[in-house]
Parts: structure tokens; sequence; C-alpha cells
């Protein structure tokens, strides 16, 4: 299989999770792609495809946001998204790839069997998480974990969870891209493979929309993060 067609169906298995779930637009290319393509190259595209996808979503939960909530965040957040892209620079990509296996998986097994931690209280809980979102976000486009067992801790409104955390996933993709532009990571090999992956994505929202009738959400993410969970293992074991 070449590589441009193993980039179009990752794109358009992660859109029709998306739609499906409510997640996988970054997770499911990051736990596939790397093998493939290398970190270096799946870290900016993944960012650009998850960039298009929040911009969408957006719209649907705007009205919901909750600024204060978001905004310590939003802070912490900005610090971390410079060391994530500096480390995916520096470190060696084994290393690199062993730690993007551990996020998914732990956040996988946190998923599947429905941990929830305490409610933290404070602004330097929500500095200290938006600094470890901004890092992974930077480093690996998975900024999502960290944000999303924090607003269940919150235990933040179904509608005012969405809002936020769209907030927060466009704030980490523009500085995300904006950062691997300055770094220089935005070659010409990624632009190509964003052009390739853009039909795919419209195609993977497409169906999921026409499947969202007809399939059982809740059984679908629980085989999604399953198989999340494998694929984060094969990252770590190499």
């Amino acid at each position: 299989m070449s590589i441009d067609i193993a980039v179009a169906l990752v794109t358009l298995a992660a859109a029709l999770t998306q739609r499906l779930t409510g997640f996988g637009s970054g997770l499911i290319p990051m736990a596939i792609l790397p093998g493939l393509v290398g970190i270096r190259t799946v870290t900016p595209l993944v960012a650009l495809i998850t960039t298009t996808v929040d911009v969408l979503m957006l719209g649907r939960y705007r009205t919901r946001i909750q600024p204060r909530a978001v905004y310590p965040l939003l802070v912490g957040m900005a610090f971390g998204i410079p060391l994530g892209i500096l480390a995916l620079r520096r470190l060696d990509e084994r290393i690199v790839l062993g730690a993007l296996g551990a996020v998914i998986s732990l956040y996988a097994l946190y998923a599947l069997f429905g941990f929830r931690l305490p409610r933290p209280n404070g602004r330097p809980w929500a500095w200290g998480v938006g600094l470890l979102a901004g890092m992974l976000g930077g480093a690996y486009n998975t900024s999502g974990p960290p944000l999303i067992v924090y607003g269940q801790a919150q235990e933040w409104p179904p509608d005012e969870f969405k809002a936020n955390l769209q907030t927060l996933f466009i704030f980490n993709d523009v500085l995300v891209v904006a950062g691997h532009l300055v770094a220089h990571n935005m070659t010409p090999v990624v632009a190509r493979a964003y052009l390739i992956a853009l039909p795919a994505l419209a195609a993977g929202f497409l169906v999921g929309g026409r499947l969202d009738r007809h399939l059982n959400p809740e059984r679908f993410r629980i085989l999604v993060l399953a198989l999340l969970l494998i694929l984060g293992v094969r990252l770590v074991v190499g």
C-alpha cells in the first residue's frame, strides 16, 4: 500500500470516528501513521487536520463557551506548546514514539474503565493541566486527554464541556501550527499529505453522518478505545 493511500484511509477512519464518537481526529492518525511516514512528518500533518476538524466543530457549541473556565488552561497551554515542539525536535524518535504510545494507552484505559478523578480546585491546577496539555499538543497533537479528564472532574455540563474543549483545541491547533511553521516543520511533504487528507476528511464526516443513525455509538466508542489501547502498547514496545 502506498503512503498516499495509507494517509487517506487513516484520515477517513479518523474523521468517521470523530463524527460518531466526538474524538479520534488526532489520536487515531497519531497512533497509526508515525510508523509509515515518521513522527516529525505526522505531527505537523495531524495539527493541520485537527485544526480543520475543530474549526468545523466549534460552530455547533460556540454560544456555550465559559471564558472563565478556559482562560487559566489557555495560559498553561501557551507555555507548554513551545516546549512540546522543542522536545519533538530534540529527542530521539524512539523516545518520542514510546511516550506517545504511553499517553494513548493510558487515556484508552481511563476512558474504557470510566475512571473519574477528584475535582481539582484553584488556578494552579488549571495552569498545570494546561501546561501538560500544551506539551502533549506540541509534541504529539494529543492535548485532548488531560483536558477531557480535567473537564470531567470539573463536572462541566455536556454542552459547556464540548464548547470549552473545542475552544481549547482550536487555541492549541493555532499555536501548534504556528510553532511548526516557525520550526520549519511544515515541509512540502506535509503540505502534499494534507491535500491528500482533505477529501478523505470530508468523506469521513459525510459517511459518519449517515452511519450515526444506525450504529450504537457507545459500542463503537468502546471498540475504538480498545483499538487505541492496542496501538498505544505497540508504540511503547516498539
